[in-house]
């Protein structure tokens, strides 16, 4: 029999299965039904993906991190559809070197507008841009704001350039590989891509798939999970168990926590001087 657990649970995703393939290995390993997960990867992307169990699930719209690291590989010298190496060759240029690698490189960091693939979930008018490219359709994508907090060349060999990004969530490695390229003069694509870090919660936390469905992995309580959140301490937990506002100066979201420090609720700014119950946790 296995006990009901509350929490999260930090998978390193294999390549060729999707985000929701693994909660579903999740939902029959752990037996039940409440089990979620907080920032999509590609079915052709490795590395961190966050689950939430049970409880943890109300939690999951405060675990999308805003920062998320990766680890990527941009193949020089063909572009394809969408962006990587699963899809329709469209454009392709012998390679023969390039020059100012590194200074292209970091004209990539701060803040941008990016251009997402078509071949993503991003919903204009109500149906996703990879529906408009399979039935091809038009449709007009729009630039979106992007923040690279930091980027540097791991290493390159032959025409293949390996990178570490730190970037803001909804940042597409795939258009910037695409973008990198086409800045060095040729067309290319995301060749390989592993997510090292999203948020507080790392590769090295993670438990590989067989893991998971033999129930060998680490269950990170919520407690845990918001350490890294200014919190708030209630003396009486009944103002956060009922949703009461709480009198505050404080501009930004926080764990609110009882006296023997479980995870009550988030809160958040309401604009009038008060902090307003986002979600209960208990």
């Amino acid at each position: 029999m296995v006990m009901k657990m509350d929490g999260i649970i930090v998978v390193n995703k294999e390549k060729g299965m999707t985000s929701h393939d693994v909660v579903n290995i999740a939902r029959k390993a752990l037996h039940t039904k409440k089990v979620g997960h907080a920032g999509t990867l590609d079915p052709d992307a490795t590395g961190v993906l966050v689950l939430a169990v049970n409880k943890a699930t109300k939690a999951l719209q405060f675990l999308a991190a805003d920062i998320k690291e990766y680890k990527a590989v941009l193949s020089l010298g063909i572009a394809t559809d969408s962006y990587d190496r699963s899809g329709r060759i469209i454009d392709q240029k012998e390679f023969i070197g390039y020059t100012n690698l590194e200074k292209t490189i970091k004209s990539f960091k701060g803040d941008s507008m990016q251009m997402p693939p078509i071949y993503s979930a991003i919903k204009v008018n109500g149906k996703k841009l990879y529906e408009y490219a399979r039935n091809n359709e038009y449709v007009r994508i729009e630039p979106r704001p992007i923040k690279i907090y930091e980027i540097e060349i791991l290493k390159t060999y032959d025409h293949y350039i390996e990178l570490r990004v730190l970037c803001s969530k909804g940042t597409y490695i795939r258009s910037l590989c695409f973008d990198i390229a086409k800045k060095l003069g040729y067309p290319g694509h995301m060749y390989a891509l592993e997510r090292t870090c999203s948020g507080h919660f790392t590769i090295a936390q993670a438990c590989s798939i067989e893991q998971l469905k033999n129930n060998d992995f680490q269950l990170i309580s919520l407690e845990d999970a918001f350490s890294s959140m200014d919190s708030l301490i209630l003396e009486d937990r009944s103002i956060a168990i009922h949703g009461k506002k709480i009198l505050s100066t404080i501009d930004h979201n926080v764990a609110v926590y009882d006296t023997s420090h479980h995870l009550l609720a988030i809160y958040g700014p309401d604009g009038e001087g008060h902090l307003k119950s986002l979600r209960g946790l208990f």
